[in-house]
């Protein structure tokens, strides 16, 4: 058992870092769930029974342990996700955290204007799934996983624009 982590932890664990690191954003809390992930795979090392690959494995112990700790921060994650959606783009100011309740709102409302596997792959996105586990879901390509999110993406911020939702 303890070759078989090792081989694990070799393999892996640059993986989850980064997986990690793409849903926080932050480099100490990304090596420091990292660390978790691993501590958790030890222990339940003996009960994967093999019902899916191994990295879609750990990257579900992954997710779970980052949205575990934003809960404990009382971290809202739609809200954090379609702060992600809009920031890139000045929409709101870098020192601005946490997105208004009216802009959360709005781009609740213009996601749900989207087709229902539009919203699907937003949504499924936003909870860290990954292109791969979107595309199998909803039996496309990743690339055209990545496209509608894109597209849905751009959608909703050139709306939230053109309605004068910039904060510079």
């Amino acid at each position: 058992m303890n070759k078989l982590f090792n081989q694990l932890f070799r393999d892996y664990y640059n993986d989850v870092y980064r997986y990690l690191l793409s849903l926080s954003h932050d480099a100490a809390l990304s090596e420091e769930l990292t660390s978790e992930v691993f501590l958790s795979v030890i222990i339940s090392l003996g009960r994967f029974r093999g019902e899916s690959d191994v990295k879609t494995w750990l990257f579900s112990i992954a997710r779970n342990k980052y949205f575990s700790y934003l809960r404990k921060n009382k971290t809202d994650i739609k809200t954090r996700v379609f702060t992600e959606l809009i920031e890139n783009d000045n929409i709101i100011s870098p020192e601005d955290s946490v997105i208004s309740k009216e802009i959360y709102e709005k781009v609740k409302y213009l996601l749900s204007l989207e087709d229902e596997k539009t919203e699907g792959v937003v949504l499924m996105r936003s909870e860290g799934y990954s292109f791969y586990e979107i595309a199998k879901k909803y039996g496309i390509s990743e690339n055209s996983a990545r496209v509608l999110f894109f597209r849905a993406k751009e959608k909703i911020k050139n709306k939230l624009k053109k309605e004068g939702y910039t904060y510079e």
